[in-house]
């Protein structure tokens, strides 16, 4: 299938602002775009590309004074496949995890696992990858986002969105010796009974099992289709979407990942 996905995000700056933006498609899928997916910017500014230490592609700039817009626009194949499952994966022993995999076993700034380490091995010593990944006791609501909710915080207080879900069951993951690592993208509801909600970017999590990395999805807790991958991290600090260096007010917000339908030859 095809998909369109982009976004526009829409700022208020008080004053000329450094900025870097990651909102493109990430590396592993540039092959599929039908076209690349140029940032594009509502006033000329300088843009200056870099791959961060995670190899996720960066763009910064100084945004100036007064409304500022970034967007996209592209258009993805995409085999319209659910995410695969993992059905079985074997876990490694750590002494047998290789070495670029370790860093996802290490507590990072939501993930803290040095709060978790002793309940996850109470509740999931002997449990499968998936009990991990889909037990969290959360309820999910935009009303209860917070930018600085870690983790433990999530599981105590029982509520969040995509990013806390994904926060709580990496963590987990890693007290209990399985390396996780933080995704952000585009999710779209392809496939989903309508009605759906309003676009959004979205966050899941990578899981190191049986040699490779597979996904996972705490917040659904169920194999999507048209998920589009922009950047990978340790957690949600490693991956802003947008970081601004000064003060500033979004106004602005769209997102969208829609199939298009190609028209029916046989219909007039």
């Amino acid at each position: 299938m095809r998909l369109r996905l982009g976004c526009r995000l829409q700022f208020s700056l008080p004053q000329d602002t450094p900025l870097i933006a990651m909102l493109n498609v990430h590396y592993s899928r540039f092959g599929d775009l039908e076209a690349p997916d140029n940032l594009i910017v509502s006033t000329s500014v300088r843009l200056d590309g870099y791959r961060d230490g995670f190899g996720n592609w960066c763009t910064r700039m100084v945004a100036p004074a007064g409304t500022f817009v970034l967007s996209t626009d592209a258009v993805l194949r995409d085999d319209g496949a659910a995410d695969p499952v993992a059905a079985g994966a074997r876990q490694h022993a750590v002494q047998d995890l290789p070495s670029e995999t370790l860093v996802y076993l290490l507590g990072s700034r939501y993930c803290d696992t040095d709060l978790l380490t002793e309940e996850a091995w109470r509740l999931f010593g002997t449990g499968p990858v998936a009990a991990l990944t889909g037990w969290a006791r959360v309820q999910f609501g935009y009303a209860h986002a917070r930018a600085t909710r870690t983790a433990s915080q999530t599981l105590h207080e029982g509520r969040g969105v995509c990013r806390d879900f994904a926060h709580a069951a990496i963590a987990l993951c890693r007290c209990m010796n399985i390396p996780a690592r933080y995704c952000t993208g585009y999710l779209g509801d392809v496939g989903e009974p309508l009605p759906h909600p309003p676009g959004d970017f979205a966050a899941w999590m990578e899981v190191y099992l049986d040699g490779r990395w597979w996904v996972f999805d705490p917040r659904n807790n169920t194999p999507r289709r048209s998920r589009v991958l922009i950047a990978r991290g340790r957690d949600a600090a490693d991956v802003p979407l947008t970081q601004t260096f000064g003060l500033h007010t979004m106004t602005g917000f769209e997102v969208w990942t829609d199939e298009l339908v190609l028209p029916d030859p046989g219909k007039d």
